[in-house]
């Protein structure tokens, strides 16, 4: 995996935020200050402005740029970080003036996920991200680029270090696209042998930070790392999730997501994010506490919608009410005119509303169900045992010719793929 400079301890960094019309100035700042704190960098000064728009040289105004260089020199700053993408002439340029480091926000938030993988599917998917992020950047003004290789038999045109640079980086890339294909093509066995067992899928999204790793390893006895910073958790886990005595689904814990997400994060953790669009019912989880969940919302939202995932079934689950007043007590289901649940109200570190989530998600499953009569041969056992695997059979009798006559309690359309696996037409199984 690449290393990054921002991982140094304690490295000296002045941040940058410039406010364009329309933007939240201080709600954007704060995030962006936990994000380079996340990345372990030791905050000097954070600079601000207001633009119309980018300047195509530095992002910031000439005289903008001078007063940073300024303090880069005065603070003996090693790293000054951008809350914005630049363009690689604009890192260039303000790199030759301030004499320093410069990252973006797309650079800062992939340092972040590097320090933070740790299986190797996580690994290859944070190195081609940061590979493809690369790719664009080579050209930085640094002169060994720039030499031919030359000597004792490779005299003439030769190729240049930058153009080995580019092959080397496009070869590695491709080896790891084919070794995520690998995992996709993993992921999707496992999500087709799940839908054969008939076991429904729920999956965690929401803002980085709101609680999603806690509530994950609450609901499944789990041991997937939990902290409260930005990313804590980056590779996927997916565990059992007990509704009922007898009665489980598969939960998938996910990435957080963030405003802004790097456009190569998101094309790497493709197969990642397959479990958020492939999913029965997404559980969107919200820290209650913060002040700014309804922006929050709305960015998990844009980007469900830019995976694909927009039209899954949701469930808002509003996390970390021990920290709102009166919380606790407030904890359990909210329902809608119908008496479907809305959302839930829970604290995964003091487990209230807790037995309300199981009853919303089993509510939601159950609340597809149809009770329906099903008659099988004697030569369908092996059916009829796949039912009381999946705990749908209500009663059962049999006929003095073998005939099983069983009334379940699933959806139709999972009972039709039962029957169909099993070489039986749904109409001739039931009445």
């Amino acid at each position: 995996m690449i290393e990054h400079e921002v991982t140094a301890v304690g490295q000296t960094a002045i941040l940058v935020h410039v406010s364009f019309p329309g933007s939240d100035t201080e709600a954007d700042t704060a995030e962006f200050v936990e994000l380079a704190r996340s990345a372990n960098a030791d905050v000097r000064h954070c600079v601000g402005g207001r633009r119309q728009r980018p300047d195509p040289r530095h992002f910031v105004g000439r005289g903008k740029a001078e007063e940073i260089a300024q303090l880069v020199a005065a603070e003996c700053v090693e790293l000054v970080v951008f809350n914005h993408d630049l363009t690689p002439s604009q890192e260039r340029n303000l790199e030759r003036l301030l004499n320093c480091r410069v990252l973006d926000r797309a650079g800062l938030i992939l340092d972040i996920f590097a320090s933070r993988a740790r299986t190797h599917e996580g690994k290859l998917q944070v190195e081609l991200a940061q590979l493809q992020h690369l790719a664009t950047r080579l050209v930085r003004g640094w002169s060994h680029l720039e030499r031919q290789k030359g000597g004792i038999g490779l005299r003439g045109p030769g190729e240049s270090q930058l153009e080995t640079d580019r092959r080397l980086i496009r070869h590695r890339m491709r080896t790891l696209e084919g070794r995520l294909d690998a995992v996709r093509k993993r992921r999707a066995r496992s999500r087709a042998s799940r839908q054969r067992n008939e076991t429904p899928t729920v999956s965690l999204v929401g803002y980085t930070n709101a609680g999603k790793s806690t509530l994950f390893n609450v609901l499944t006895t789990g041991d997937t790392f939990a902290s409260d910073q930005l990313f804590a958790t980056l590779d996927p886990t997916i565990r059992r999730f007990a509704l009922h005595p007898g009665e489980h689904v598969v939960l998938a814990d996910t990435v957080g997501f963030i405003r802004d997400l790097p456009p190569d994060l998101v094309a790497a953790f493709r197969a990642t994010l397959e479990e958020t669009r492939e999913a029965g019912l997404l559980l969107h989880v919200v820290d209650w506490s913060d002040p700014e969940r309804d922006q929050r919302i709305a960015q998990v939202e844009a980007v469900l919608r830019d995976i694909g995932a927009d039209e899954v079934p949701r469930l808002l689950v509003c996390n970390k009410m021990d920290r709102v007043a009166d919380g606790d007590e407030r904890c359990g289901i909210e329902r809608d005119a119908d008496g479907a649940a809305q959302r839930v109200y829970v604290s995964a570190v003091s487990g209230a509303g807790l037995d309300g989530l199981r009853e919303a998600v089993r509510g939601f499953f159950h609340g597809r169900l149809e009770e329906i009569e099903v008659h099988l041969p004697p030569e369908e056992a092996r059916l009829r045992a796949r039912f009381y695997e999946a705990h749908a059979v209500c009663a059962e009798h049999t006929d003095d010719d073998g005939t099983l006559h069983l009334r379940v309690r699933m959806p139709r359309d999972q009972l039709r793929r039962m029957c169909a696996r099993a070489g039986i037409p749904l109409e001739s199984a039931v009445d």
